[in-house]
């Protein structure tokens, strides 16, 4: 049986993310063991509330931090807690709270990953397979046009840069948290992950996936935020050419 560390960032998500939890344990499987971290931005108790007066079949750990410090810093957050805790921990998965991210597809993904010896897994709305549902379409515009604009620019042969449903190896973690996080706290750490794996050789893959919109909740993401992934994305250009050169 394989550890796996799911590690989820939550900002005002009280309201999905213990069903969020529920739904990752109820999962029959024998050949993965879960562990799931929250790592929670929240500027209220609301979500440790949450925990609090609902009982989940296995613990969760809830980090609470005193601010917003972004979903990439939260991510790598998880990546050092992954680490540290537990040896044994094989696979890291980081996925959203809002219930955009599919978790009847997490198993079929931890399969795919595993047989074909990934050490990063993206599930990407862009393949033929894939959906994006209940999306307004200013916002499929703005996404797909943010993917090609970093794929022109950084060059790795993926179709979903954005999505933060993904898979890891122990040892691309290992590679992660010494070299990422450099550039930014937000969403472009997405991009400075996968730019740090493919040009250092890790074995990078795509799987098709069903994106549904949060129905509970607001985004998080603000224009500040857009514009930091800007200006990152341009730091990223030359660490790419940079890594390119060696």
């Amino acid at each position: 049986m394989k550890n796996v560390f799911i590690t989820i960032p939550a900002f005002r998500e009280h309201r999905n993310i213990v069903q969020l939890c529920e739904k990752i344990q109820l999962i029959d499987t024998k050949d993965y063991n879960f562990n799931i971290l929250v790592v929670d931005d929240s500027d209220d108790l609301k979500t440790l509330n949450a925990f609090k007066v609902k009982k989940l079949k296995k613990d969760v750990l809830v980090e609470k931090r005193s601010k917003k410090l972004g979903r990439g810093s939260a991510v790598l957050l998880g990546m050092k807690i992954f680490i540290s805790v537990n040896q044994d921990n094989e696979i890291f998965v980081e996925m959203d709270a809002d219930h955009s991210h599919n978790v009847d597809e997490l198993l079929r993904n931890l399969n795919f990953f595993s047989s074909n010896n990934l050490d990063l897994l993206i599930s990407s709305r862009y393949l033929k397979k894939s959906k994006i549902l209940n999306w307004p379409i200013s916002r499929k515009i703005f996404s797909k046009l943010s993917n090609k604009l970093t794929k022109i620019t950084l060059g790795v042969p993926v179709s979903d840069y954005t999505n933060g449903y993904r898979i890891y190896s122990r040892k691309a973690i290992h590679h992660t948290v010494q070299n990422c996080g450099k550039i930014g706290d937000g969403f472009i750490i997405l991009s400075e992950i996968l730019v740090q794996l493919y040009y250092n050789k890790f074995k990078v893959g795509e799987i098709d996936s069903i994106f549904v919109n949060r129905v509970r909740g607001e985004s998080s993401v603000t224009f500040k935020e857009i514009k930091n992934a800007l200006k990152g994305l341009i730091k990223l250009f030359f660490i790419k050419q940079d890594l390119n050169n060696l």
